[in-house]
């Protein structure tokens, strides 16, 4: 990364200006050039950094007004710009890009930018594993979703994600162990606890409770649901006439 390099070569320079002009003893060069790159590689950070998250500005204001293909190309001209001086910034803008397609039902093009995203960021890699469980790649499925649970531990949704989907290809028993393993991990979650219950119970999920955050994902329609919750009721008067 180019802020590596420029702190790297800065820090050199003034240890041995130093060490030249001042006298000082040739043994303190190490330390005086490492100090200089730390602060150098600090303030190239910050510099930088702030100016990303002003462009990231500029992508929520297009994704707030609906123009998903204006969010796209901001966020190229961010990693094009700015990830050669960034540490793993263009992985990051990977991600985001591939999530916006992703939440388009483009899936092709995400996968394309998912692929080479940020482990880290476990929404977008949680959708990079629905991608192959769509395509009826389990193996992949199952390996993606454990690098994301490896790399973030106490996310509850991830792992109620990791077992929906294990669940939804069949995996019944290895969902469950998914489960019991996500509330060790997280501790005492509402949610997580209630779902184990279900699976234990050879039922259905709920995830209805997550809102937006979980219809993101694909995996159940706002529609079908509130479907089922109207039928539901209906039944329920029905019951109450008799």
């Amino acid at each position: 990364m180019l802020s590596l390099i420029v702190s790297a070569a800065v820090g050199i320079a003034v240890a041995a200006l130093v060490v030249v002009v001042a006298g000082i003893d040739f043994v303190y060069a190490p330390l005086i050039g490492t100090i200089i790159f730390a602060a150098m590689f600090f303030l190239l950070a910050k510099v930088f950094m702030n100016k990303v998250n002003g462009r990231v500005d500029d992508v929520q204001k297009a994704m707030m007004a609906n123009h998903p293909e204006k969010a796209i190309q901001s966020l190229m001209e961010i990693q094009k710009k700015y990830g050669p001086w960034q540490l793993y910034l263009k992985k990051q803008m990977n991600s985001q890009i591939g999530t916006i397609y992703f939440m388009k039902k483009d899936f092709t093009k995400a996968q394309e930018y998912l692929t080479n995203g940020f482990i880290r960021h476990w929404v977008s890699t949680a959708m990079l594993a629905i991608v192959y469980m769509k395509r009826n790649q389990s193996s992949q499925m199952i390996k993606t979703f454990d690098n994301a649970v490896a790399a973030t531990r106490k996310e509850p949704l991830l792992w109620n994600l990791y077992a929906f989907c294990l669940d939804k290809i069949g995996e019944s028993d290895k969902a469950v162990a998914m489960m019991e393993k996500g509330v060790k991990k997280c501790g005492s979650h509402e949610l997580l606890e209630a779902n184990l219950e279900l699976l234990k119970q050879g039922k259905k999920m709920k995830m209805q409770a997550y809102g937006d955050v979980w219809y993101q994902f694909h995996l159940e329609k706002p529609g079908a649901v509130l479907r089922k919750q109207t039928k539901m009721m209906q039944g329920r008067r029905k019951m109450v006439r008799r």
